[in-house]
């Protein structure tokens, strides 16, 4: 089974980053070309981004486990980073929101960095304070520190990465041995938490009350999840064909990054969503059958770890799906290993690589 759950990882990982390339290629060239003149500008960009990902999935590949364990905390730092934003001259204002730190041709998104030490950081402290971890000062520290997090990233503003760490910490939180009554307590108040930063913001309020029926406000705050749902619409069993997109052609919004799902379905169909899902589906039972080797084991960081990044990633990815085909307001979350973002990319590909690792450090326990 351990060799299966390679298998299994790699298979996905390249199949789903494939599809991601061709998809980014297709989607993005009419906004390519009005951009830059280039319509492989962003194509381009991503296969360089998937090249800096081999190379970090490397490392992260022969990087023990343990030294991740022992180094939690120093990824919790890098995270900082995400104070960075408010610094002016530092933060890249895009779409009214300040999320991208730029070094020369390059941004950096911290909200992404963050995904990745929240989970390396929550699994250590659940590991340290395992025995303390239901009780209500073990279980209140990570809960300051997850306010502070929140605080920031809410601050750029970017509610849909909130919600999406919220719940992956709760959710190691709930998997490491929190009771039953502080996990509900935990989802009552983010729940609260989550109706207030909405109803109190107008532009989320706004998003909120659009989805509910794009169509009536389809040259306004509907345009988007409206040209979506046109794009699905047209779709059928095999799609329009690869690069056959009407809605790609400067009607969808992000139609390479948040919107990629739309594209996807309009050129390839039904049978495109079955392959995508499948990838997933293949690529998740790997990883929490990893999760759950690893507790067998008693390699409990390893385990919490595993948990949740395959969490992580089916959350985002149903997040994405959901947005798309208007089940739930559009938040701004990338597809993961699908939509067109350096960042998103390096750090999912480096979860795989980990995931990989502990897999391989399992069989020779």
């Amino acid at each position: 089974m351990i060799y299966k759950n390679n298998i299994f990882l790699i298979i996905s990982l390249i199949g789903l980053v494939s599809l991601g390339l061709i998809m980014v290629t297709s989607s993005s060239i009419y906004i390519a070309d009005n951009l830059t003149g280039n319509p492989f500008h962003f194509a381009t960009r991503q296969a360089l981004f998937i090249g800096i990902g081999i190379f970090i999935f490397t490392i992260f590949l022969i990087t023990p486990s343990s030294l991740l364990e022992k180094t939690d905390w120093l990824f919790l730092l890098i995270s900082i980073l995400l104070i960075a934003l408010f610094i002016p001259g530092v933060g890249t204002e895009v779409n009214g929101s300040i999320r991208w730190i730029r070094l020369g041709p390059i941004n950096i998104q911290p909200a992404e960095i963050c995904k990745f030490s929240m989970i390396l950081y929550t699994s250590g402290y659940c590991v340290r304070r395992m025995e303390e971890i239901s009780s209500f000062r073990g279980f209140l520290k990570p809960l300051l520190l997850l306010g502070i997090v929140s605080f920031l990233i809410l601050s750029q503003p970017d509610l849909g990465t909130t919600a999406i760490i919220c719940a992956v910490v709760v959710a190691i939180l709930f998997f490491a041995g929190i009771s039953f009554f502080q996990f509900s307590l935990l989802i009552l108040l983010l729940g609260g938490l989550g109706f207030v930063a909405i109803y109190f913001t107008p532009f989320r309020l706004t998003r909120v009350m659009s989805f509910m029926d794009p169509f009536t406000v389809q040259l306004g705050a509907g345009w988007q999840l409206s040209n979506s749902l046109i794009g699905i619409g047209q779709a059928n069993w095999f799609g329009l064909g690869l690069g056959n997109s009407f809605q790609k052609n400067l009607f969808l919004p992000e139609a390479h990054t948040d919107f990629i799902f739309a594209v996807l379905v309009e050129e390839l169909g039904i049978f495109g969503v079955i392959l995508l899902i499948s990838l997933y589906s293949i690529m998740i039972f790997a990883i929490f059958s990893v999760a759950l080797q690893s507790l067998a084991l008693k390699r409990f960081f390893q385990g919490f770890v595993a948990f949740g990044i395959g969490f992580l990633i089916s959350i985002q990815a149903l997040f994405n799906l959901a947005v798309n085909i208007g089940l739930l307001p559009t938040k701004g979350l990338t597809l993961p290993f699908i939509s067109y973002g350096g960042t998103s990319m390096i750090i999912m590909m480096s979860f795989i690589a980990i995931v990989l690792r502990i897999n391989n450090e399992n069989n020779f326990n």
